[in-house]
């Protein structure tokens, strides 16, 4: 493991203290959710997307929009409908005409997809052809239209969201597509103190506006620095044995074993990193620790894991399975 230069330390400060004021604007327009706010900025600065799980009315939506308001990023949100086409999301070509020489060209008309942060709202809800036409974007920061290639802005983060309730006719996503989400992250029912006060700030005949803290350089700046942050090789070691325990077959996490169909592949052990690089220096620490490596593995590992029948039958769940991992495989 090398050693942080002088210059990587003075940055971690400033991403520390640039995190505080972040969350103090969010707060400003979100209650609660702390955990949520910290795995979006999370992944974010890993260059990672996101899927969020919630039930209607639990403020996702404004939530992503103030994170963008926060961070100086343009934002664009895509209502997902059955209807929807892939055309919808990247863009179009169009014919268009010179007044002057009478020439006509095709011009590439830009689709929503174009901005530093999408709100896919209701992933689920679209053929897999339409779903596929993030897979591009996601992972290349591209489209393709036409044979032409388009490059996205930078930073490019990619917020899905499903609802848990509806699913009449919904297509749900394919493993390779969830996988190329950094984190699946819970939206939860706020608490009686958090629910009194969103109806009191909400009801008012004027509301808070965050203010932004960073712009898209720093926060390309930041994303560079996570990944030069170093990591014991113990804790490499520890987030890998985490990732292979959820196969079948692996010699360690032999209890969840008979309730997995299929584990994480690769892409996970290195999201766990990751994750836990990002956590540490928000929190202004250099380097990770295994603790931040478990702190991370619920997101990382729930979407990832395939559960089979005998789980079905006995109503176990990927979250459950992934709590009794960690019971399981200490440092």
């Amino acid at each position: 493991m090398t050693e942080p230069t002088s210059k990587d330390l003075d940055q971690v400060k400033q991403l520390r203290d640039a995190y505080a004021a972040m969350k103090a604007e969010m707060r400003k327009v979100i209650v609660g959710q702390d955990q949520v706010v910290d795995e979006l900025f999370m992944a974010l600065f890993c260059r990672g997307h996101c899927l969020l799980i919630g039930v209607p009315g639990l403020a996702k939506t404004l939530m992503i929009s103030t994170l963008a308001k926060v961070l100086s990023l343009s934002f664009n949100r895509i209502q997902f409908t059955p209807d929807l086409m892939p055309a919808d999301i990247t863009g179009t070509e169009v014919i268009q005409e010179d007044r002057a020489s009478g020439r006509r060209d095709f011009k590439f008309l830009h689709g929503p997809v174009f901005a530093n942060v999408i709100l896919a709202d209701e992933i689920n809800r679209t053929p897999p052809k339409t779903q596929a036409a993030l897979l591009e974007a996601m992972q290349e920061y591209q489209v393709t239209v036409g044979g032409q290639r388009h490059e996205l802005q930078k930073p490019f983060f990619v917020l899905a969201t499903q609802n848990p309730i509806e699913q009449e006719g919904t297509y749900p996503l394919p493993e390779a597509q969830l996988d190329r989400f950094m984190f699946n992250i819970k939206v939860g029912y706020p608490s009686l103190e958090e629910e009194l006060e969103i109806v009191d700030k909400t009801t008012q005949p004027l509301t808070a506006q965050p203010k932004p803290v960073l712009q898209s350089e720093n926060i390309l700046r930041y994303q560079a620095l996570v990944r030069r942050v170093p990591v014991a090789s113990h804790v490499i070691q520890y987030a890998v044995r985490l990732a292979r325990a959820t196969r079948p077959g692996a010699d360690d996490g032999k209890g969840i074993h008979e309730y997995v169909g299929w584990g994480a592949g690769p892409r996970a052990g290195q999201h766990l990193v990751l994750g836990a690089k990002a956590r540490a220096v928000l929190q202004g620490r250099p380097t990770p620790g295994v603790e931040d490596v478990r702190a991370v593995a619920p997101a990382v590992l729930r979407h990832r894991i395939v559960t089979n029948f005998s789980a079905e039958a006995e109503s176990i769940t990927t979250d459950q399975l992934v709590l009794r991992l960690l019971d399981e495989i200490r440092e």
